[in-house]
């Protein structure tokens, strides 16, 4: 996260609701991302980050 409060484009997309180690969905219902993406984020380059997050933007997640 920037100084200012923005978040930056290699920021995790968490927002606090993880469905994959709470609940054990392959897809998160809070960001979206699979099980495995959450698990490894930490050892993601910035560029599998990026690409994520991009992917993340353009997805819709489906309301249950």
């Amino acid at each position: 996260m920037k100084v200012n409060g923005e978040r930056d484009i290699t920021d995790s997309p968490c927002i606090g609701i993880c469905s994959t180690t709470n609940c054990g969905d392959e897809i998160c219902m809070g960001c979206g991302r699979t099980a495995m993406e959450v698990i490894e984020w930490n050892l993601y380059t910035d560029e599998q980050k990026i690409a994520i997050n991009k992917r993340l933007s353009q997805e819709t997640l489906p309301i249950s």
